[in-house]
């Protein structure tokens, strides 16, 4: 398991002291407002950390927490998974990579998750050398998707994930590694890659 770091973020693989902090997250109506539509169950946020933690054993890829540098908070959450057409549990490993992430609301607005974001695709292309990766949102999710814009990824238009229509974005590793030296010149510099930390 790897774990990322970026100037204001720690990117940790789920673990079982993260149940609360990602239970707070996912239990938050307007956080998952275009994720399941609902707030998650403490049930619910268990069952998830044990099928990530057991993801990150069988692949070396899924869930990581954002824990806040300065603060030590747990402020959101993102992923390196493979997208799935229908709604299940499992990822589908013939789909390809895709990227995501969620906020706490008292953290939206600042660049978390493009600063976080930045690091995923890093360790997608850097460690796993995976050729492409997407991003879906829901399209009335307008802060996701200018979030996939900043990072130069290209605008599919809605395809078919998850069971529904999708606003769908995608980037090649050399595309992604063309825009790289524009990113170092900003905030949202290049992560550190910690293996096994």
């Amino acid at each position: 398991m790897s774990t990322l770091t970026t100037a204001r973020l720690r990117l940790e693989p789920y673990r079982d002291e993260h149940v609360d902090g990602l239970h707070a997250l996912n239990s938050d109506p307007e956080v998952m407002r275009y994720l399941s539509g609902r707030p998650d169950t403490p049930e619910e946020t268990r069952a998830i950390v044990a099928r990530v933690k057991a993801r990150w054993a069988e692949v070396g890829y899924s869930w990581w927490a954002f824990v806040e540098r300065e603060t030590g908070e747990l402020v959101g959450a993102g992923c390196l998974q493979n997208l799935r057409r229908e709604a299940t549990t499992l990822p589908d490993l013939a789909c390809p990579l895709e990227i995501g992430w969620r906020l706490r609301r008292d953290r939206w607005g600042r660049g978390y998750a493009s600063e976080a974001a930045v690091a995923i695709g890093d360790f997608a292309f850097d460690v796993r050398h995976g050729p492409e990766i997407y991003a879906v949102c829901d399209p009335a999710n307008t802060a996701s998707a200018r979030v996939m814009q900043r990072l130069g990824m290209s605008d599919l238009g809605l395809q078919h994930w998850y069971g529904k229509e999708f606003a769908t974005y995608r980037i090649d590793a050399a595309t992604w590694r063309a825009n790289a030296a524009a990113r170092d010149a900003t905030p949202l510099r290049r992560a550190h890659t910690v293996p096994g930390a």
